[in-house]
């Protein structure tokens, strides 16, 4: 009952204080009314402790700009393109009748300079820059300007293709400089700022979020080692290799590429709609400092390929979760081979540390260097093992290839004891694979199987993905395919059960589940 008192004393209180307030105000008005005289209203500042934080917020990211940003540097760039590059490139210029159109006595054509702008982070007081390979590709001429209005002339100190980390160096000194934070330590939801020129215009500062960390898999670019951190805050042309830092101003990332409805892009030369892509500091550090040491960047090698596992995969290969990485291919002559490693062992562990897919098994495995030996935790067949790999030197550049391929049995199976040169199973057409289309493919001489002619749109094998046409099926549930024969017996046997497939695509290694309907 008091509480019921206390309520309606308090709610009377209230409703004489309004009354009389806005008693106040319709006098007022009335007076004004009838004097014409204005009415004044005093605006006072909130001085509440939430604007007080706000304000000193504001003032905090002002502060850690301005420290940061005289670090970030413009990078010009001029690339000569020889004639000779650009007569491979016109399939009319070889043409006497056409030659005489592209300039140049006589028809031939001239060498022609190509201009390209992006940013760097200078990391060094004495004059080291971080900034993307794809920048500097090729250049014959670089210059870098800096924010108090210097310009210098730089030199390339070395480049790594697979991370897309270069470093230049300018002649200069007391430099200021941004320092790396451990990348490690980002959290997703973090704030951070992209610093760079986008579309030259110097020192341009976003801001945004950490949106999530150890990105890979963009397939659309040619960046080969790829733990990106992505983020929100604005990436456009011109951003490439400018810094991505965190709210205490230390290095993150550095801004190489975003995502657009047309695939990944360098800088965000195709437009920026909120995904963007920047290499880890920590990786880049790694980068800088073999490249400043060394001129180049050496990576441990096992020489095989690794596919990550599906939850569709995992009661495949015996494993309660889809942790680790299965291997594909496994080169011949190269140290995973040569410790014994074969496809379709899963390594669940190196060196003790669990191994969360395939591209955290890369990471860790070109983070040591070569020659360094390292323990495998290894699941072949339902059944643990250790293997210890001495790793060898991963080749550089980007048009590398896996030397050979797996080791096959010469033995063509024989006949197809009768039936048809091709059959049909859980909606997989296939046909023999003849060393013509074997050819046609790029196939190695020892591959075996069936080809993939046609895939039925509405069966399990649709679904499944990583299997089309022009894919090889060389094992079904482990057995060895050398027909249309085994394929069809080997299929039935399967009858009402999911299995899995052994496939080639592009002379890569994979594996497949196909479940029963």
């Amino acid at each position: 009952m008091s509480n019921v008192i206390e309520f309606r004393r308090t709610t009377a209180i209230l409703a004489l204080v309004a009354a009389s307030i806005g008693g106040g105000l319709i006098a007022a008005f009335a007076v004004a009314s009838r004097t014409n005289a204005p009415v004044s209203v005093v605006a006072r500042a909130d001085t509440s402790p939430s604007t007080q934080r706000a304000s000193q917020l504001s003032n905090s990211f002002a502060d850690i700009i301005e420290k940061a940003s005289p670090a970030v540097v413009r990078i010009s760039t001029t690339r000569v393109i020889k004639a000779s590059e650009q007569q491979g490139n016109n399939p009319f210029a070889t043409d006497p009748f056409f030659r005489q159109f592209f300039g140049g006595p006589g028809g031939r054509q001239r060498d022609q300079r190509e201009r390209g702008l992006g940013s760097g982070v200078i990391v060094s007081p004495s004059g080291y820059i971080l900034t993307n390979n794809h920048v500097v590709d090729k250049a014959t001429e670089l210059k870098v300007a800096l924010s108090d209005g210097r310009d210098f002339t730089a030199k390339v100190v070395g480049t790594d293709p697979q991370t897309d980390v270069a470093v230049v160096k300018i002649d200069a000194s007391s430099l200021p400089t941004l320092s790396f934070a451990n990348s490690d330590t980002a959290r997703v939801g973090d704030l951070c700022f992209a610093i760079g020129n986008p579309f030259g215009q110097d020192h341009t500062v976003t801001m945004g979020i950490v949106s999530a960390k150890g990105r890979n898999n963009l397939r659309e670019n040619t960046v080969q080692l790829q733990d990106f951190i992505q983020t929100d805050a604005s990436i456009n042309p011109g951003n490439s290799g400018g810094a991505l830092i965190n709210a205490h101003g230390e290095l993150i990332g550095m801004n190489t590429m975003i995502l657009t409805g047309g695939g990944a892009g360098f800088g965000g030369e195709a437009g920026n709609v909120g995904i963007g892509f920047a290499v880890p500091s920590n990786m880049a550090r790694q980068v800088l400092d073999q490249l400043v040491k060394n001129g180049k960047v050496s990576r441990g090698y096992m020489g095989v390929s690794l596919q990550a596992i599906s939850p569709d995969l995992a009661p495949q290969f015996g494993l309660k979760n889809d942790h680790g990485a299965i291997v594909g291919d496994v080169t011949p002559g190269k140290p995973g081979e040569k410790a014994g490693l074969k496809s379709g062992d899963v390594i669940v562990k190196i060196d003790g540390e669990e191994v969360k897919d395939s591209n955290d098994l890369t990471m860790k495995v070109t983070s040591h260097a070569p020659g360094s030996t390292v323990a495998l935790d290894v699941i072949r067949d339902g059944k643990p093992m250790k293997i210890s790999v001495t790793l060898g030197q991963r080749p550089t550049g980007l048009d590398w290839a896996k030397s050979g391929g797996n080791s096959q049995d010469n033995n063509d199976g024989g006949n197809d004891n009768g039936t048809a040169d091709n059959s049909s199973a859980r909606g997989i057409n296939v046909e023999n694979l003849t060393p013509e289309v074997a050819q046609q493919l790029g196939l190695s001489e020892g591959i075996k199987g069936v080809v993939v002619t046609n895939i039925d749109a509405d069966s399990s094998a649709a679904d499944a993905g990583g299997i089309g046409r022009g894919t090889v099926i060389i094992a079904v549930d482990r057995h060895p395919v050398m027909n249309v024969g085994d394929f069809k017996r080997l299929m039935a046997q399967a009858q009402g059960k999911d299995v899995l497939l052994t496939t080639n695509n592009g002379g890569n290694t994979g594996f497949v589940v196909v479940h029963a309907k």
